[in-house]
């Protein structure tokens, strides 16, 4: 019996001659249609649409499948299916009666590779989730999901429906590599890592913003902006700021970052305290060289060799030192001016709030500005910044707390997401204040974590955060019950 509609961007001729031959013999498949926007009539195989991932797309697939389920591929890429794959796909959905399944795949470049992928989870609400290129999914869900979809959905269309059928159905990855795929776009993922807040992109946010407001709200995890007032002048602080700077191996840019540290002007005392990790490649020594010269800086080895980045800012925090605001500083990072820390402060006593984020500019080693350029994270607004925090991966940097919440909090011992986590958990309760302006350089080089990830390691860090989102709407969902 033919169960498979499958719909595949068409991109050439040639593009759509190499599916026919691949899917033409497959007994499951019954019709194989070409989504295109090229000027032409529509053919019986072919259909013209606006955009992919639009509501006016999916209801042209929703008008034309007929089998019980449909095949899409989400991407411009030449898929190989293996053998008997789209078998073992729906044999899954059929005894899942799942909505959407996906799996593993292999990546075609310059040679082949595993692609894995990672589960799909109550967190992965991000716009950005990967899927591969291959989604099989139920007819009836997909159907019933259009319905619910917006009609003036351009970008958001696919996002939106996805969402939708999360609510009622499972969606399930396949951990097998089910398919080879020769995708065309081949950057780096510290490359792609800023697509989202590029300026052109604004119009996209807008409605995946849109979106994923109403499937929180659907999911009983939307926050109204009722925020806990913070009285800031309660307790009493031998300094009201500390700048906090966790480092390991920095050698090369740890300088600069206690430099521009030094040189803040503000009408108010501060220090700086400085975690070193048990360095081991000459930044002790350096490190140690400043603060003999410098009494504001708070030198600190900590005991404890368990610990990463989210652990050394516990270690400052709890230090008795320790100001009224901890303030962000990374070791390869500086200060845009010396005038940031200023900035900072008078956020909080301007806004009364409990965190602040401020906004950066991207540059090189030797601090030239590289695109995108500004990163201001100006989709976050002040009534639905909470909500839109679950969608996308960054909230901005550099980040300062209000002390007595953030020991109170208490940061996760990681060196990913720990500084998401701070943005989502605070938000669910507190006012995050927000500086557009950029004050803060943020290097991007070779020695940066995120530079360029192998697939294991950006799948972790993903996997991560999409469960520290998983955690904050369940803490959520419990939070609009006992209202």
């Amino acid at each position: 019996m033919k169960k498979i509609t499958a719909f595949i961007p068409s991109y050439s001729e040639s593009v759509e001659e190499y599916f026919l031959n691949q899917l033409s013999d497959v007994p499951l498949v019954e019709k194989v249609y070409f989504l295109t926007n090229r000027e032409k009539k529509e053919e019986e195989n072919s259909i013209v649409i606006d955009n992919l991932f639009s509501a006016n797309t999916l209801q042209k697939l929703a008008d034309r499948v007929k089998t019980e389920y449909l095949l899409l591929i989400t991407k411009p890429a030449k898929i190989n299916f293996g053998l008997y794959s789209l078998e073992r796909m729906l044999a899954v959905a059929e005894n899942s009666s799942a909505g959407i399944v996906y799996s593993d795949y292999y990546e075609i470049t310059s040679h082949t590779a595993p692609h894995p992928l990672i589960d799909y989870q109550l967190g992965s609400v991000r716009d950005d989730f990967d899927f591969g290129s291959v989604i099989l999914i139920n007819s009836d869900a997909f159907k019933k999901a259009v319905k619910k979809t917006e009609a003036d959905l351009y970008y958001a269309g696919f996002y939106s429906l996805r969402l939708s059928i999360s609510q009622e159905r499972m969606i399930l990855r396949i951990p097998e590599f089910l398919y080879s795929a020769e995708e065309l776009d081949t950057r780096k993922s510290g490359e792609r890592q800023f697509d989202y807040v590029d300026p052109r992109n604004r119009a996209v946010q807008i409605e995946m913003e849109h979106a994923a407001t109403n499937h929180l709200k659907k999911i009983g995890a939307f926050l109204e902006p009722n925020f806990k007032e913070v009285d800031l002048s309660k307790e009493k602080f031998g300094v009201e700021a500390s700048v906090i700077i966790p480092v390991k191996n920095r050698v090369k840019t740890i300088s600069n970052a206690v430099e521009s540290a030094l040189k803040q002007k503000t009408n108010f005392p501060f220090n700086i305290i400085i975690v070193d990790n048990h360095s081991t490649d000459g930044t002790t020594e350096l490190l140690k060289a400043f603060a003999s010269k410098n009494k504001n800086i708070i030198y600190i080895i900590p005991q404890r060799k368990d610990l990463l980045i989210g652990g050394c800012w516990n270690e400052a925090v709890y230090h008795q030192s320790c100001g009224r605001f901890a303030v962000q500083l990374d070791s390869d990072d500086v200060y845009k001016d010396e005038n940031s820390l200023q900035i900072v402060i008078e956020t909080f006593e301007k806004e009364k709030c409990a965190m602040v984020i401020g906004s950066y500019i991207l540059t090189d080693f030797s601090l030239n500005k590289i695109p995108p350029g500004l990163i201001d994270h100006k989709e976050w607004t002040p009534d639905n910044g909470p909500n839109n925090a679950l969608r996308i991966n960054g909230l901005g940097a550099p980040r300062a707390f209000y002390t007595p919440l953030l020991q109170k909090i208490k940061i996760p011992n990681v060196s990913y997401g720990e500084d998401y986590f701070l943005g989502i958990t605070f938000s669910r309760e507190y006012k995050i204040g927000r500086i557009y302006e950029p004050i803060y350089f943020c290097r991007r080089w070779e020695g940066n974590s995120d530079s360029s990830l192998s697939i294991e390691k950006i799948n972790l860090n993903n996997l991560y955060k999409d469960r520290l989102r998983t955690f904050e709407i369940l803490a959520r969902q419990k939070k609009n019950t006992i209202k």
